[in-house]
């Protein structure tokens, strides 16, 4: 054992330890310590929530039966002895009709073997929650979930790699007995996994190297009614519209290149997950989602309901972006129309935009569809942030996760992506104004107006476009700029008049609470070269000093360097031959 220990290094995260291999042979990204801690803090609200939906349905089950047993204690007893067997049956009838038809048309609010445990001991015992990684790699990820969260009774490492199963279960060994209790690690294909275990766990975690695409079919049918799926994409130079015929491909949206394009990806995320779930007559629910770092990250609930999947038009938009300035306009999908009680589903009215933009003339782009509804829960962020603040020893990368969740817990919910204010500046060639000023104007002209976790410079509002340009034009006035060609979309913005005369008087919520108590929202990586490191297998080489830096290339190669070089130079000579298989 200690000649193997030799070969590994013992990392420790949270209160769990893994051994890592040096030779890279199963993937760990340090980085990720963000994406584990959130995913951590969100699953220790869900646990409580869980048991608050919980409790509230066992409460409304007993008022129910509570007036059911009173109503028949009133009626007679000879009728009550004549036709006792036929209520008996109509009762039973009546209740699997109407359990049928809540799980079909009614968002159920826990998991389906909570509510099979209750039926079966009659005291609506919560039975722990099941989990199922479903890329597991190192197995890092589920030790932390098993040994962190209370209230998890069973974690399903999955992969379909050998050597990552084998480290997964010499880690689970390596943590101790409570581990070995709770974890348990598969080699198998994580699609086929889930397709054959539909509405089994209570949470789902992809974390995959690149696109999650090829998970979310399966994934969606594996999660039990109200329970949680966490989905994590790094593919964003696609998502972002680097290659916007593979996101398409992919995702089923186009992409747009503007400044809120990380947003963006967050949205057709969202909008994808949501298309593979109503293909089974569910729909899903965001909690949080989360642009960080080098990848976007998302928390949804899942529920199933043919009915309220008729909504799902309603959530989603294209996205007309102007070529020439920074305008974009909306296009929902669909509208409905209601007439008396009924409630009819039609196609949105359009288009929203005319060929040429109104503001300065040039073409649009359109994107999309992407996710236009609200993509965090305001109580759900406001009980996790609160969690984290209340145990935040526990959390290794606490200060990142809390500014983030800081930053969502004031963004405007209901206002779909949002504007750069040095783009805007761009635009006019003109000096910026400061982002206090600028949001002073905006509230002023009776607008609500908040920052983004996405970026420090974007800014979302609810006031349209010809109201935001009036307030640059008021602002250029007093800010004179060079003459510019006629036919650049600044010069054409500027020639107007503004309709709206906007006043930068000081407002008192031009500050968000974080920034007048001076809380750090955005802050800097801990670490140079901090981003996705290596994937299992490959090589490390004096060509990735960009990637993983100078030190950590220089400590790998000169750990090879340190060993034996007879066993290495037969491999070498054997390289050269041939008739030797690779």
């Amino acid at each position: 054992m200690a000649e193997d220990l030799e070969d590994y290094t013992i990392i420790k995260e949270g209160e769990a330890e893994i051994l890592m291999n040096v030779k890279n042979q199963v993937f760990y990204n340090k980085t990720q310590v963000n994406n584990r801690d959130l995913s951590i803090a969100v699953l220790r609200t869900f646990v409580s929530k869980r048991k608050e939906e919980h409790e509230a349905m066992l409460s409304k089950r007993t008022k129910s039966a509570g007036k059911a047993s009173g109503k028949d204690a009133s009626e007679p007893a000879v009728e009550e002895e004549s036709n006792g067997s036929a209520l008996d049956n109509e009762k039973s009838n009546g209740e699997s009709e109407v359990h049928k038809e809540i799980s079909q048309d009614e968002p159920c609010s826990i998991s389906e073997e909570p509510m099979k445990s209750s039926e079966g001991n009659h005291r609506g015992e919560l039975k722990p929650l099941k989990v199922l990684e479903a890329l597991s790699a190192s197995g890092l990820r589920s030790l932390r979930y098993a040994r962190e969260v209370e209230g998890i009774g069973k974690v399903v490492a999955l992969d379909n790699d050998k050597a990552s199963v084998e480290a997964c279960q010499k880690n689970i060994k390596f943590n101790g007995s409570v581990a070995i209790s709770k974890v348990e690690s598969h080699l198998a294909d994580a699609r086929v996994y889930m397709l054959t275990h539909p509405k089994e766990f209570d949470m789902v975690d992809l974390d995959p190297y690149g696109s999650p695409s090829v998970f979310l079919d399966s994934a969606v049918q594996s999660v039990v009614d109200g329970g949680m799926l966490m989905c994590t994409a790094t593919d964003m130079a696609v998502l972002c519209g680097g290659n916007g015929e593979v996101c398409y491909s992919k995702y089923g949206s186009y992409p747009l290149r503007g400044k809120y394009c990380h947003e963006m990806a967050l949205r057709i995320l969202l909008a994808s997950i949501e298309s593979h779930a109503n293909c089974y007559k569910r729909y899903i629910v965001p909690i949080l989602s989360v642009q960080m770092n080098f990848y976007v990250r998302v928390f949804v609930r899942v529920y199933t309901s043919a009915s309220a999947m008729k909504n799902t038009p309603l959530k989603l938009s294209y996205v007309y972006q102007c070529v020439g300035c920074d305008s974009y306009h909306l296009q929902p999908l669909g509208r409905t129309v209601s007439k008396d009680s009924s409630v009819r589903y039609l196609p949105g009215f359009g288009p929203v935009v005319p060929q040429e933009c109104s503001d300065c003339g040039k073409k649009y782009n359109m994107g999309g569809p992407i996710w236009s509804a609200p993509i965090h829960d305001q109580d759900w962020v406001t009980s996790i942030l609160k969690s984290v603040k209340s145990m935040k020893e526990r959390y290794p990368a606490y200060d990142r996760i809390s500014a983030v969740l800081t930053t969502i817990s004031e963004e405007l919910p209901d206002v779909p992506l949002f504007l750069s204010l040095h783009n805007l500046c761009g635009t006019l060639k003109c000096t910026s104004p400061s982002a206090v000023i600028f949001r002073s104007a905006v509230i002023n002209a009776g607008y609500r107006i908040s920052g983004t976790h996405v970026s420090p410079l974007g800014l979302k509002s609810d006031a349209p476009m010809d109201v935001i340009w009036d307030i640059m034009r008021c602002w250029v006035k007093n800010h004179p700029v060079k003459a510019q060609a006629p036919d650049q979309p600044g010069s054409v913005i500027l020639a107007k008049e503004p309709v709206l005369q906007a006043n930068f008087a000081r407002a008192v919520a031009s500050l968000s609470k974080a920034q007048a108590k001076k809380v750090a929202r955005f802050l800097p990586n801990p670490e140079r070269h901090w981003g996705p490191k290596l994937r299992a297998g490959r090589q490390i080489t004096s060509k990735h000093i960009s990637l993983l830096g100078q030190e950590a290339v220089n400590e790998h190669l000169n750990h090879e360097n340190s060993e034996e070089p007879e066993p290495k130079r037969p491999k070498t000579d054997d390289a050269s031959d041939p008739t030797s298989s690779s």
